[in-house]
């Protein structure tokens, strides 16, 4: 196997000769279009649809022209489909038809009670519907925290609908994003195995061991939950513990309070009316179907036996790394090392960020994005 650099001019955003690693491992309804949102009151906006089929409903936003290549984003933990908005906005105004769809479980899209509803089988399953509504033309999937998940994994089972994979912040496990299979790649240097057996992975733990109560102390204040779980990140916290390995030890996400701490929202990361668009999308459907998707990790597991290649991908991945983030930055333990072994056309990109890394560097994501198009000729 062989690695070999390349360098990506990337325009002003990025500082002078940034690299580039890359690594080679050698159904219909009608739209709703009267609902539009677009916070500058510029061109393009932002189009409202819903899409229902016999299994689910669909709610996502549009933008571009509707014959232009197709880029679909798709959103993370505790996102909703307009936290793509600067990137939409960019490529829409390059001729790209972008889609950002609300994941099931979020927003308006539809809201199950079953826990195994949230398995990433089902998630991935919306995601192939969507498209075959959309026109059935294979895309680039743009993924963030679990919908990274989301975007390799149907990458690996439906790659006749895949140009193309950008994964931010969470990389590509093939053989399932699950606890245990997470839980080897820890750094024990960091995290002894005595004293912290589930590593920075611990949150994840607290979900299968106090559901409820996890549940409940983040719809106690949703305003505060938001805003204290979007800031920023800070380089101090590279290589340091995560908070996110001592949720078990502090009684949960808020210790002894059972409630978010009174925060301000940091517009500069949702622009005001999103973020409100946010809360009211939380106070809708509470965080109890978000957090479901941690509960499915035998069905996960399950599930990327059966992909094609044993998940192995050869169609051209992106992924971003954010380097402030204290879990899963790929330059500080051994989590990456699964995706570097699987795409056979991998890009690695550091980021200055914390995890909300297309919120933090919005229009450097953009240029990264755009550049590694250019690169893999995906234009």
């Amino acid at each position: 196997m062989s690695l070999r650099r390349n360098f990506i001019k990337a325009g002003a955003a990025f500082a002078a000769c940034m690299l580039i690693s890359i690594l080679s491992l050698e159904a219909d309804a009608a739209p709703n279009n009267d609902q539009r949102l677009n916070s500058k009151q510029k061109e393009p906006v932002l189009i409202s649809h819903t899409f229902t089929s016999k299994r689910t409903t669909t709610h996502y936003w549009e933008a571009g022209p509707g014959n232009g290549p197709l880029m679909i984003f798709v959103h993370g933990w505790p996102e909703i489909g307009l936290v793509w908005r600067a990137q939409m906005e960019a490529f829409a105004s390059e001729g790209w038809r972008c889609i950002a769809p609300d994941l099931r479980g979020f927003g308006d899209s539809s809201v199950p009670t079953a826990k195994g509803a949230y398995a990433i089988k089902e998630i991935v399953d919306d995601m192939a519907e969507l498209d075959a509504h959309l026109g059935g033309k294979a895309a680039i999937w743009v993924g963030h925290d679990w919908g990274s998940v989301v975007a390799g994994s149907l990458a690996a089972h439906y790659p006749k609908i895949s140009r193309g994979v950008v994964l931010m912040s969470v990389p590509y496990l093939p053989n399932g994003w699950a606890l245990p299979n997470l839980i080897p790649l820890v750094d024990r240097a960091l995290y002894p195995a005595n004293k912290y057996p589930d590593g920075q992975w611990d949150y994840w733990r607290f979900y299968l061991t106090n559901f409820d109560q996890a549940v409940s102390d983040m719809d106690a204040d949703v305003p505060a939950t938001l805003a204290s779980i979007f800031t920023k990140g800070v380089p101090a916290s590279a290589g340091k513990l995560s908070p996110s390995a001592l949720v078990t030890a502090d009684g949960g996400r808020y210790g002894t309070a059972h409630r978010a701490p009174a925060t301000e929202p940091d517009y500069t990361l949702w622009p005001k009316p999103d973020f409100d668009a946010l809360v009211a999308a939380f106070k809708k459907t509470g965080f109890r179907p978000c957090n479901s998707y941690y509960l499915n990790d035998d069905a996960n597991i399950a599930y990327a036996k059966t992909a094609l290649n044993n998940g192995k991908l050869s169609l051209p991945v992106l992924f971003v790394n954010d380097e402030y983030e204290p879990f899963s930055n790929i330059n500080l333990s051994k989590v990456g090392n699964p995706m570097k072994a699987a795409c056979s056309n991998l890009t690695v990109i550091d980021q200055p960020s914390g995890h909300w890394v297309p919120l933090e560097r919005k229009h450097e994501i953009t240029e990264t994005i755009r550049s590694w198009v250019k690169l893999n000729g995906l234009k």
